[in-house]
């Protein structure tokens, strides 16, 4: 491959990962976020989650995490403590998408499901927390929205920009 066309190549990927996926708005955090994804489950942007009608969500994030907020009926099924048993009630050609804090253990999950056959599954760019910075709504364990945020640590909470943190 020629240098131009590496260049050009390169150009061309670049556009397609920040077209598609652009919506982070801080470059950083895209850079931090290409750099943990291993990119093998497909990634969905919060606004085409957002506009799924038949998909499951499924929280991949620790049982304390979950119970301060999360997606509107998301499954949590945990990621230290996820077994195929906890979905096996989910037809295997149905719509999941797999989110965390940030993506990195959702990904792992949603590869995991993927070896187990599932055939729609997708990694939420950016996570909760991209959930929340771009305004989608969270709600808590009664089902009531909430501005709450399980930030996981200081180090990652620095990625939240919207909501209230919550280090519990």
């Amino acid at each position: 491959m020629t240098k131009k066309s590496w260049i050009l190549t390169y150009f061309l990927v670049l556009s397609l990962f920040t077209t598609s996926f652009g919506q982070i708005t801080s470059g950083t955090y895209r850079a931090v976020l290409k750099t943990l994804y291993k990119n093998d489950v497909p990634l969905i942007s919060c606004e085409e989650a957002s506009k799924l009608t038949s998909a499951r969500f499924l929280d991949t994030r620790a049982y304390p995490e979950f119970k301060v907020s999360h997606i509107s009926e998301a499954r949590w099924v945990g990621y230290e403590e996820f077994s195929l048993d906890k979905v096996k009630d989910i037809d295997k050609g149905t719509p999941i998408v797999v989110y965390c804090s940030v993506g990195v253990r959702s990904e792992k999950v949603g590869r995991k499901l993927i070896e187990a056959g599932f055939t729609q599954v997708q990694n939420l760019y950016g996570s909760l927390f991209e959930w929340v910075n771009q305004g989608y709504p969270i709600v808590d364990m009664t089902g009531q929205p909430t501005q709450k945020v399980h930030a996981y640590s200081p180090a990652w909470g620095v990625w939240l920009n919207k909501g209230e943190k919550v280090y519990e």
